[in-house]
């Protein structure tokens, strides 16, 4: 594809790379960003987070007392900030499998996420999601998911689980009673809308839009016990 007249392109630069369990992870820069690439795959960047930041934000605001938030996924920072911003809040617990995702927000993603995993209200757990869900039982008031880029494009394959029916049990049965659940996807899945629909209540589906493809959708419902 040729690029526009008098468009300056900017090469990526890895900032660092690593070897998982689960294979590659790239930090890159590309001009004043930062990307996160996992096994070659997109996965996230720093360039707006508006998402990412109303995903929390919406689960919040259908709760009457969120002291007891998960995020599952680190990512850049962006949904943590957003729940540390909510004085209602007690404790935030992330869920992150990757160590040196969590490390680089100690250095070079320090500045997006404003040192939060500094704040005594964070609790952060370096360990495989599901497993954690499993010793939740009714432990939050909201539970918010971004893992991978959704329900129908998860880079690692152990992740899909969390978007079957076993999967969206656990997730809904580490929720307290009116408790608020909210996920991530990078495009929409009806048949995952339909499967939360038989775990939740008054599940709503919100679209973002973003600057080039197909919206950002974020899927919020309520656990009535």
């Amino acid at each position: 594809m040729e690029e526009a007249p008098g468009r300056e392109v900017v090469e990526p630069v890895v900032v660092e790379r690593v070897s998982t369990d689960r294979g590659e992870l790239v930090l890159r820069r590309v001009g004043a960003h930062h990307e996160v690439i996992s096994n070659g795959v997109f996965l996230m960047d720093t360039r707006h987070g508006r998402s990412e930041r109303l995903l929390v934000d919406t689960a919040l605001g259908l709760h009457e007392d969120p002291d007891q938030v998960l995020i599952g996924g680190l990512g850049v920072g962006f949904s943590l900030v957003a729940a540390l911003a909510d004085p209602r809040v007690e404790l935030v617990t992330v869920v992150e499998i990757e160590p040196a995702l969590v490390a680089w927000h100690t250095s070079h993603l320090a500045a997006y996420s404003g040192h939060a995993l500094e704040d005594p209200r964070v609790e952060v757990v370096v360990g495989d999601l599901a497993e954690h869900l499993g010793d939740a039982g009714g432990r939050y008031d909201v539970v918010c998911l971004d893992v991978d880029n959704g329900p129908d494009w998860t880079v690692t394959e152990s992740n899909a689980w969390l978007y079957g029916d076993e999967g969206s049990a656990l997730v809904v049965g580490s929720l307290r009673d009116w408790g608020v659940l909210a996920v991530w996807s990078a495009h929409a899945s009806p048949a995952y809308e339909e499967r939360l629909g038989l775990h939740l209540a008054e599940v709503h589906v919100i679209e973002v839009p973003v600057a080039r493809g197909e919206p950002d959708v974020l899927y919020v419902g309520r656990n009535l016990g």
